[in-house]
């Protein structure tokens, strides 16, 4: 029996990276995985990764997906995905809002043109998606929405800004990303406490390292794919199925960090080296 037979999930973003493995590991426990994207087929984007891979892989191992090629910067193509989904697998259970669109540029130079795109795809997407997929959890009372976050999300604290602390924390040219993340942890924990009573559980997690993927490795975040600094994806997607069956009051309303969460409810022992840990600040926090 896996820990969510039968349930129709949506992962967004799961052509490549932290999304296809979330996909994965959610369909090895059961789960009719729908595989939102923009790149359907390999080569469609200069990164290396499409839906179609994802999808194949899943089926290979025996698990159920789908795939569906959707812009979700668009309020109408958020719309068509969740249509579909109902009409592949049902009722949407559970959403995993990990899609992301990054351009780590500083403030003097960031067109408006992407900022305005990034904010479409980073928090206006996860609201409507939460949206829309709500319509089918209240009133069956049960579902989960797992908002996937970054550390980036954690401002440089207050000036002065020399030396050391110069450049913007942790990403360079991060702000929009950061404030973005800071967003959606907000807009996490604000919309569980809404429907908690429903018997919905939202939350909000970001990996404890920087995951190498073809989107880190690209932006020059990581070394590579075998970078020692970094986490391997099934951390995070192991967290994102601790968030997604785990009973509500353990889950509900929980921002918070993937080596922490799994290491708290005993999901695994010790961590896998540095990373955010238990006594980190978290949401609504910068640096003193």
């Amino acid at each position: 029996m896996g820990k969510l037979d039968g349930q129709t999930v949506i992962v967004t973003g799961a052509s490549r990276g932290i999304g296809a493995e979330i996909a994965r590991v959610l369909a090895a426990e059961g789960g009719r995985v729908v595989c939102a994207a923009r790149t359907l087929r390999e080569g469609d984007h200069p990164l290396e990764g499409s839906l179609e891979h994802t999808v194949a892989g899943i089926r290979d191992a025996g698990h159920e997906a789908s795939a569906v090629a959707v812009n979700i910067s668009e309020a109408e193509e958020c719309e068509r995905l969740v249509q579909e989904a109902r009409s592949l697998y049902g009722p949407v259970d559970v959403l995993v809002n990990n899609a992301a669109l990054s351009y780590f540029l500083p403030v003097t130079d960031y067109a408006v043109n992407r900022w305005m795109r990034s904010w479409a795809v980073n928090v206006h997407a996860p609201f409507i998606l939460s949206q829309l997929a709500l319509q089918d959890m209240v009133p069956r009372k049960s579902g989960r929405i797992v908002n996937i976050s970054s550390v980036a999300a954690i401002g440089p604290g207050h000036g002065p800004y020399d030396g050391e602390h110069a450049e913007e924390f942790r990403l360079k040219g991060g702000t929009g990303y950061g404030a973005q993340k800071a967003a959606l942890e907000r807009f996490s924990q604000g919309l569980a406490s809404e429907v908690y009573a429903d018997g919905v559980g939202v939350a909000a997690v970001a990996p404890s390292l920087i995951v190498p993927t073809p989107g880190t490795v690209f932006h020059h975040l990581v070394t590579g794919y075998d970078d020692p600094r970094g986490e391997h994806p099934n951390v995070l997607a192991q967290a994102v199925l601790l968030l997604s069956t785990e009973p509500l009051d353990a889950v509900s309303g929980r921002v918070c960090y993937s080596q922490q969460l799994l290491r708290e409810l005993g999901w695994i022992e010790g961590g896998s080296g540095p990373g955010i840990d238990v006594d980190w600040p978290v949401s609504g926090f910068t640096l003193r």
